[in-house]
């Protein structure tokens, strides 16, 4: 038997199919590479494509697995990695002028993981420079060429809702693995902050930087997140009857727009109509300021990580980069240590308030995807999260007035990503109207 597109296979099928001996590798990768010679042109999400280098690897796995010997789970699966995570051998320019040339000499962390789990680092997609606020990718929407992809992971999600790969990497700072998921129509995972190593991955601010990832199934996420060491292979089994889910808008819902609140409302009334438990409760008032708490970090941790590159670089550095080096914010000492009181407060606050459900229910982003490639779209409805430290799934949730794809989070609690990911994989199955089907996009 045959598969007869692997490329449309998530990667626990095709997983599967290379287990019963109906799928090879590279076949797979050979699916993949078609997928993005014919779509990449318009869609631009990959800066790099090591097609040599990933064929020599999935000849590699497959001759280990005709020998019996499968590494992991995603043993011939090629995945993308967003440019500012290295790739030893590949290009690492993070989509900046000042790092063209730059070739990363190591695997970082994810990408080590990723490896021993025998995925296949296929190539680099696009970012908004250093992940941050500089130059803008050039990726498109795969569901409508006129419109961003998000950003700052622009290339990471486009390309698996595009499917050049079934399963990409990206960094989240804000909303820089959530919004481009909503937008494009895939799911994500941005796991509890510190879980996954940051090591070779280029650092914005400390506190809030993690890494993430996209996929066409919440399996797959589980697939990655197993392979990362922080859930387990199989998960536990949830009936939707059993789910206690609070519905959180944020102090900042003024912001959404498009359609948001009634994709978040369908959400809600889906699970409701299945059985669920959903009831609506917002964050206490000792989370009122918590926007510019998150920016004030951002801002303070981002100077000490751009400050080298002005001091080596100088006119070179973005201008927006440059305001955050110079500090131009004005953001002193002691405005960063209320600023860090107040996210380790609202990090216990939110533990306390939402004990007793399985999963908070938000919006996945402030509406669908902004027309035009001038910015990236706004990432206030994600950043809170972040700014916690929570795991967060994005599960597509449909599409908003225009026709493009919106999504919904699914919100956790610290070190419980397990949990998480088997609420998640029982609210996919009623929230995602594509839920076990293909979503091929028109362009």
């Amino acid at each position: 038997m045959t598969v007869a597109d692997p490329a449309r296979l998530t990667a626990g099928q095709a997983s599967a199919a290379m287990a019963a001996g109906d799928l090879t590798a590279v076949d797979l990768l050979s699916a993949c590479l078609a997928r993005i010679e014919a779509r990449d042109p318009a869609v631009r999400a990959w800066l790099h494509v090591d097609r040599d280098g990933a064929m020599v690897e999935a000849r590699r796995l497959d001759a280990e697995r005709q020998a019996g010997r499968v590494r992991g789970p995603l043993h011939g699966i090629p995945i993308g990695l967003k440019d500012v995570i290295d790739v030893a051998g590949m290009p690492g320019t993070h989509n900046s002028p000042l790092h063209l040339d730059r070739v990363a000499v190591d695997d970082a962390g994810c990408v080590a993981l990723m490896r021993a789990a025998g995925a296949i680092p296929l190539g680099k997609l696009d970012t908004v420079e250093f992940a941050a606020l500089g130059r803008m990718p050039r990726t498109v929407n795969p569901h409508r060429f006129t419109h961003t992809a998000g950003g700052s992971s622009s290339g990471s999600g486009a390309a698996v809702a595009d499917l050049h790969v079934p399963i990409s990497f990206g960094t989240q700072t804000g909303g820089s693995v959530m919004r481009p998921a909503s937008y494009c129509g895939t799911y994500a995972m941005k796991p509890t902050w510190g879980t996954v190593s940051r090591e070779g991955a280029k650092l914005f601010a400390a506190s809030l930087d993690t890494i993430g990832w996209y996929a066409r199934s919440v399996e797959d996420l589980r697939l990655v997140a197993a392979a990362s060491g922080i859930a387990g292979g199989a998960g536990v089994a949830r009936e939707v009857s059993s789910l206690r889910i609070a519905l959180c808008l944020t102090p900042s819902a003024d912001k959404a727009r498009d359609g948001a609140l009634a994709v978040l409302t369908r959400a809600a009334e889906a699970l409701t109509a299945a059985g669920a438990t959903v009831e609506s409760r917002e964050l206490p008032a000792s989370f009122d300021g918590i926007e510019q708490t998150r920016d004030t970090i951002m801002r303070g941790e981002g100077r000490a990580a751009f400050l080298p590159t002005l001091l080596t670089s100088g006119e070179g550095l973005h201008a927006n980069l440059r305001d955050i080096a110079e500090n131009s914010s004005g953001i002193g000492p002691a405005m960063l240590k209320d600023a860090h009181d107040h996210a380790a407060h609202a990090r216990m606050a939110y533990e306390s308030h939402y004990r007793g459900y399985d999963a908070v229910l938000s919006f996945g982003a402030t509406g669908e995807a902004d027309a035009g490639l001038d910015g990236s779209g706004n990432a206030v409805l994600n950043a809170l999260w972040t700014l916690l430290h929570l795991p967060v799934i994005g599960v597509p949730a449909g599409d908003g007035p225009t026709g493009l794809p919106m999504g919904i989070q699914l919100v956790g609690f610290r070190y419980d990503d397990d949990a998480l990911l088997d609420v998640a994989r029982t609210a996919a199955a009623v929230i995602d109207p594509w839920h076990g089907k293909v979503r091929i996009p028109a362009g």
